[in-house]
Parts: C-alpha cells; sequence; structure tokens
C-alpha cells in the first residue's frame, strides 16, 4: 500500500490544490509513482476522462503533474452546484441524481464504501498519494458525516500538513484557531503548518513561528513566497474572475461571466498570449469594447440566459454579432446562441421551453441524461472572418445535457472522428458555437492572430510547446525551496 500525506487548510481558497500538486510534481521528480487523491470535491470545472468518466479539475492538474492521466479515482465523489441550496451529485464519473445540500448531509455517509474503494485501489497502485482536504476541517456545523477532511485521514490512516493563506490576513489566528477546534486524536495527525502566498522578508515572521509552535506543539514546515503561477484552477475566487486593466492589451476578448459559469479554465490558453487580455463580465456596456466575445458553458443554462436577457447582456451581445463580431459559444453558450431551448422533463426549470439568442441556426432540447465524451476531429468549412479555422485539428471533451440539431441547411462547425461521422457545433456569420470544451487550447494563437489582423494590428507571438511542463517544475522548484521536503518524507515515513 502507498504511504500518504494529507494538506488540509484553514479555509477554501488558501492554495491547497496547488500546493497538493506542487508535492505530487516533487515526489514524481524523485522517482516515486505519485497519484492525487480528493474524496469530494465542489466545483464547475470538471474534466472528461479518456473512458468518459467526469471529475474534478483540480484533480485534473495534479495528475498531470505527477506526469500521468487523470483517473476518477482521483475524485469518486463530484458535487456541481445547479442552485444556491443544491447540487448535481457525480459518483464515480458519472451521474448519480440531484440532491439539496441538506439532503446530501444526510446521505453522504453512504458514500464512504465508494471512497474507500477509489483510495485503496489507487493506493494498491502506487507509491505515494498526496490527499487534499476541502475548505476548513473544523466547521463544527458540518463535522458530522465528515467524508473529505480528518475523517478522511484516518480512513487513510496519514498525516496532515495545514495550509493557511497569509496574504488574507490573521494567519496565526486562522492557524491556531484550526488546531484548537480539532479533537485531541485529530490533532495528533497534524505534523506541520504551510504558510502560503507570502510577500516580504520571511525572518520577519520567525518570532511569530515560534510562538505558534510553543501554542499548538507544531512546527511550520514551510513558507511559500507569493508567485504567480499559469497552472489553471478551479475556485470560483479564482483571481482570474477580478477586474483587470483593458488598457495594457491590444486585444481584448470579453467572457460573459454567468451566475453559473462552468469551465471558464477553457480560456486561459488566451492569457498566454502576449498584448492578449482576458476580461470576465456581467456588465451590458462592457460588451462594445471587447475585440471578441465568448459565452461560456453553464451549469444552470436557462436561468444564466435569464438573467443575460434581464439585465441587457443578450441585446448587448446582439447589437455587436449584427456589426459583424466574432461571438463565440461554448456548450451552454452554444445552446444558449440557438433558436429554442426545450426542457421537456423540466430538468432545469420548470419552463418547458425558451427563446435562445436567435443567433445560431440550433434548436436544443434537454434530456435527463449527461454526456460525457472525450472530442478529437478536426473544424469543417468555416465561413466568416474565422475562416483560418477550416480544417485545423482539434480535441477536447464534451459535457452536458441535452442535444442540439442544425435546423435551414446551416452549416456545423467541427466534424468529430468516430466510427460513424458526427458533427458538432453551428456557424452563421461570425457567430460560432460548439459542445467542445478546450477547443481554444488548439486554436488560440489562431484566434487571436485574426483579431490583431482585424485591428490592422501586427502579430508576432510564437508559442510555447512546452509552457505547461515548464509551468509544473516552476511549482516544484517553489516547493523544493520553501518547503522542508527532508521534514515532509519523515512524516511521510512516520518517522515524525
Amino acid at each position: 500500500m502507498a504511504k500518504a500525506i494529507m494538506i488540509q487548510g484553514t479555509a477554501s481558497n488558501v492554495g491547497k490544490s496547488i500546493i497538493t500538486a506542487g508535492l505530487c510534481r516533487v515526489f514524481y521528480k524523485d522517482g516515486y509513482k505519485t497519484a492525487p487523491f480528493k474524496s469530494q470535491n465542489m466545483a464547475l470545472n470538471s474534466y472528461v476522462t479518456h473512458d468518459g468518466l467526469e471529475m474534478g479539475r483540480a484533480q485534473v492538474v495534479q495528475a498531470y503533474a505527477c506526469g500521468r492521466e487523470p483517473d476518477v479515482r482521483m475524485n469518486p465523489i463530484l458535487l456541481k452546484p445547479t442552485s444556491e441550496s443544491g447540487s448535481q451529485v457525480i459518483l464515480n464519473g458519472k451521474v448519480l441524481k440531484n440532491m439539496s445540500a441538506r439532503d446530501y448531509f444526510k446521505f453522504k455517509s453512504e458514500l464512504i464504501e465508494d471512497i474507500n474503494s477509489a483510495y485503496n485501489s489507487l493506493a494498491c497502485e502506487n507509491d505515494i498519494i498526496v490527499l487534499e482536504g476541502a475548505g476548513s476541517p473544523v466547521e463544527i456545523n458540518l463535522k458530522e458525516n465528515d467524508i473529505v477532511n480528518m475523517a478522511m485521514a484516518k480512513m487513510a490512516d496519514c498525516p496532515v500538513l495545514i495550509a493557511a493563506d497569509i496574504d488574507r490576513g490573521g494567519v496565526f489566528a486562522s492557524l491556531y484557531g484550526t488546531i484548537m477546534l480539532l479533537s485531541k486524536p485529530e490533532r495528533k495527525r497534524v505534523k506541520g503548518f504551510i504558510i502560503n502566498k507570502f510577500r516580504g522578508d520571511a525572518e520577519i515572521l520567525k518570532p511569530g513561528l515560534k510562538q505558534l509552535e510553543k501554542l499548538t506543539s507544531v512546527p511550520t514546515v514551510g513558507v511559500i513566497p507569493y508567485k504567480k503561477l499559469d497552472i489553471d484552477d478551479e475556485d470560483s475566487l479564482s483571481e482570474r474572475l477580478s477586474k483587470r486593466e483593458k488598457a495594457k492589451c491590444s486585444i481584448k476578448i470579453g467572457v460573459i461571466h454567468l451566475p453559473r459559469i462552468s469551465n471558464y479554465t477553457d480560456f486561459n490558453c488566451f492569457e498566454r498570449i502576449s498584448s492578449t487580455g482576458v476580461f470576465y463580465t456581467h456588465t451590458a456596456s462592457e460588451i462594445e469594447d471587447f475585440d471578441m466575445i465568448i459565452i461560456p458553458g453553464s451549469k444552470s443554462v436557462v436561468s444564466d440566459l435569464i438573467w443575460m436577457r434581464e439585465n441587457g447582456i443578450e441585446a448587448a451581445i446582439k447589437k455587436e454579432a449584427s456589426k459583424g463580431k466574432i461571438i463565440f459559444g461554448i456548450c451552454g453558450g452554444y445552446q444558449m446562441m440557438g433558436r429554442k431551448i426545450y426542457d421537456p422533463y423540466k430538468t432545469e426549470t420548470e419552463l418547458e421551453q425558451i427563446d435562445g439568442m436567435g443567433l445560431l441556426n440550433v434548436d436544443t432540447v434537454f434530456s435527463r441524461h449527461k454526456t460525457t465524451a472525450r472530442a478529437e476531429g478536426n473544424f469543417a468549412k468555416v465561413k466568416g472572418e474565422m475562416s483560418d479555422l477550416s480544417f485545423i485539428k482539434i480535441k477536447g471533451y464534451e459535457i452536458h445535457m441535452g442535444k442540439s440539431e442544425i435546423r435551414d441547411n446551416s452549416m456545423p462547425l467541427i466534424k468529430i472522428k468516430g466510427k460513424e461521422e458526427k458533427y458538432d457545433g453551428a456557424q452563421n456569420g461570425n457567430c460560432y458555437g460548439t459542445y467542445i470544451h478546450g477547443i481554444f487550447d488548439d486554436i488560440a494563437d489562431n484566434v487571436v492572430k485574426k483579431l490583431f489582423e482585424l485591428k490592422n494590428m501586427e502579430y508576432s507571438h510564437v508559442c510555447d510547446k512546452d509552457y505547461n511542463v515548464k509551468q509544473y517544475d516552476i511549482l516544484e522548484e517553489l516547493i523544493r525551496k520553501n518547503v522542508d521536503m527532508e521534514f515532509v518524507y519523515k512524516i511521510i515515513e512516520k518517522e515524525i
């Protein structure tokens, strides 16, 4: 069985996922067969494995850090919020059912056997498992029936490191409070603290670290400086969604910040291109400022379409489309751009049908079953300003409820490889839509080059094929320099 270590945090968004990925990278580079594991993940950013199963994107990133393909066993339970108080429950990569938060809280203990099965299966195949917790282990109103923090550490019988984000302030109180709210058996599992996102001279921290260790008997094993890394994240608090300076960007790509936006990591590839910025907007008045507009995926397509309609964003997008501006819809955004959306089984709302934006000649019918599949193929003959994309090879994945059909002899956008000929997406003038997530990873350079041409500007960006690997290596170096890995290895070997 594999040895294991777990990263928990004082709160959400303190850097657990990135620290876990960093440790995965270090162990992998040190020659150990390593795998990440998170028993339960709540996120709208998900991924489809090669065997057509859905899992959280954080564990996908961590898997790649280990030099391996994502495996749904790394994240057996995925919760995708559908409302303020309910989620779609995905078990072992497949939809189980939709549940309210209250019902799921009562139900989740029934999933322990599935969690154990996934974990033990991975542990039999690896040298080291790096587990990740969720939120805080001391949400005392939620500790009953815990399956992701200290209860998971107990199931795996593994030591724990607690991470805290000093950039938020109150780091010592957060760490001390976390330890004090743990039970005595739980405290014994905590072998060290990691302070994340530090800015300044670490020497200044030393008096506080000494006092914290004196109070808790837990040493700080790492102080990680703040560093901007271009590694996919999935938290709704992601810095990518915050406002950025438009004036510094020659090309501005606007992504509609839908209330239930999903898979916004689809657009990170544009941020790697010089002089190009991605801006997430929920304001109609900003729409005309963008050189291209993207309507992203959504976990609640109908309600997000209504939201766009009510706040004027739909009208603003249609106005720009009439001027010939490039509009691109991905997954739920593609469905919204069509003529009609039918929901005969009321899978999303009580509405059985709703008018779409009318930008594409497509009708969508929601079904009870979710499509999750890998997709590989090439663009069909593309019309409009994006004609240079014609016949370019693409790959990605589909995650959606329902099926869309092209009407009035309109043209599809993508030809997908397979046993049978299959087409995806639609095009109409400079409006384009597809179900395929990750499609921009292959064409971002082509798209931005065209946007530069449309503004009569010179484009000189050179793509770095090894970009992602280099980012993982930067993360590895960051962990090695700032975390006492000798101490960590002793923790894993249970010498401490």
